[in-house]
């Protein structure tokens, strides 16, 4: 199948999850997540309509951002080193990925000097894997109120990297886990925190993700193909 086919593919496959669960599809939206795609894919996505991409490796992310004179929404999904957050300064809409207080302390400090504050997602390591980054479910709340306290900065909801599981439906307790720490967040009602993200959901769940909530679904490989490794 070609790339347009491809996206098709997953945009009626979002808008048949949104339909199963009584939701507007427009409330959902795709991250065609690029990383290690070169830029003519990314144009070719482009030209079939997708404008919002992710990235998760900062040096590549800014050499394709250069590169792409289109006007794209940019996200930064993958893990993120405090050394390198300048270099996304003012070029990402969205960081889905703040784990840890000190990231985004430095988020902070590089946006200063812009006029829009950085709109963060806060990373939940929803199922406690070791290989993966994110904040446990019981730190959350302390975590969150840290943040909030930082002024050039707005958390804008949650990400999650849940367990691998063949059957989606093996998935579904840990997007229900993100959607419910969401509503306890919210209830909280912190100066700018709005938990209007839940950033949840790959190429194999996305339909059950949307179905526990999810807004951002980051799909990649059924876009674009098996990733070479780097």
């Amino acid at each position: 199948m070609s790339l347009k086919a491809n996206l098709q593919t997953i945009r009626a496959g979002i808008e048949t999850a949104c339909r199963r669960c009584g939701r507007d599809p427009r409330t959902v939206r795709l991250v065609a997540v690029s990383k290690t795609k070169p830029v003519s894919l990314i144009e070719e996505a482009a030209a079939a309509g997708q404008t919002l991409f992710g990235e998760s490796y900062v040096q590549e992310f800014v050499a394709k951002a250069e590169a792409i004179a289109l006007p794209l929404e940019w996200h930064f999904i993958g893990a993120l080193q405090s050394n390198k957050v300048k270099y996304l300064r003012g070029h990402t809409a969205l960081i889905h990925s703040v784990d840890r207080y000190s990231l985004a302390a430095e988020i902070d400090r590089q946006w200063a000097s812009l006029e829009e504050p950085a709109a963060i997602l806060i990373q939940v390591n929803i199922g406690e894997e070791a290989s993966k980054s994110g904040t446990t479910a019981k730190e959350l709340e302390e975590l969150v109120r840290r943040v909030s306290l930082l002024p050039h900065l707005r958390i804008r909801g949650l990400m999650t990297l849940p367990p691998y599981c063949e059957d989606p439906e093996e998935v579904r307790p840990y997007f229900r886990s993100l959607r419910q720490l969401a509503l306890t967040i919210e209830e909280l009602k912190l100066p700018g925190v709005a938990m209007e993200e839940l950033s949840m959901g790959m190429s194999h769940d996305f339909a059950v993700a949307i179905e526990e909530g999810a807004t951002l679904v980051r799909v990649g490989t059924a876009i674009f193909g098996e990733r070479e490794r780097n």
